[in-house]
């Protein structure tokens, strides 16, 4: 089954404006998180889905593949879908985040393994074990719990699942009893088109997470398991630590 990594690269954002295109470390951000993502053995290729041309300059700087989105697109998975629709080859389509320079190439590859392995499932993305009572009650840090073939049954801003009575051992499970969600995606090409068109489900309106609704229309999201998890770049402390460990090496 052929395979290709899509990166939506919004210009605009909030908490750090113009993040992808922030280059003290000699490179800027998008072009880090593209080479991150090229270290994966299972892709075809990579082509970043942009809505401004100073991205698709910068991308085109390093010879990365970049196309132009639709600027009014309402969301990253739409401005993937967009670029998924002219990949008539590809059968799954994974979604990279922009903003994650240190995303692993295993994780990459793991998503996509799990989907060429499961043929009923129509997404797959990954979790880590939450070993941290304050990361744990974090509305910020979603959480997902998946049952014992790896499907996904619930994902929340709440403590999943919530013990009866507390215990800090239950942090310390071996195999992990609380996970957090880590927002990388594998779609398989065909669903994805489809995504967009599905109606909004109120559990997604309320926890404002859009994976909801793939769950409430009945599908299935595999959930594959790492040690750790990639970290974004959302604001401008983690935007210096990354600079930070980059000029240590």
């Amino acid at each position: 089954m052929k395979s290709h990594i899509i990166i939506p690269a919004r210009l605009h954002s909030t908490r750090l404006p113009e993040k992808l295109l922030l280059s003290a470390t000699g490179k800027p951000l998008i072009q880090h998180t593209y080479e991150a993502a090229q270290q994966a053995l299972r892709p075809s290729g990579i082509i970043v889905a942009t809505d401004h041309e100073r991205i698709a300059t910068a991308v085109q700087a390093f010879n990365g593949d970049v196309v132009m989105t639709d600027p009014n697109a309402p969301s990253g998975t739409d401005r993937v879908a967009e670029v998924a629709e002219q990949l008539s080859d590809v059968d799954i389509i994974v979604n990279v985040q922009g903003d994650e320079p240190e995303i692993l190439g295993s994780s990459i590859d793991l998503v996509i393994e799990l989907l060429q392995n499961n043929p009923t499932a129509v997404m797959a993305t990954l979790a880590t074990p939450i070993r941290n009572k304050s990361q744990l009650e974090d509305p910020a840090c979603v959480k997902v719990i998946f049952n014992q073939s790896q499907q996904a049954m619930y994902f929340s801003r709440s403590v999943i699942p919530r013990p009866r009575t507390w215990d800090d051992s239950l942090l310390g499970k071996e195999s992990g009893l609380f996970f957090q969600h880590v927002g990388l995606y594998a779609y398989r090409r065909d669903f994805l088109l489809k995504l967009a068109k599905l109606p909004q489900s109120p559990m997604e309106t309320t926890e404002s997470l859009e994976q909801l609704r793939v769950l409430d229309h009945g599908y299935t999201i595999l959930v594959g398991v790492v040690d750790e998890p990639s970290f974004g770049i959302d604001t401008k402390d983690d935007y210096d630590a990354f600079e930070r460990k980059m000029n240590s090496r």
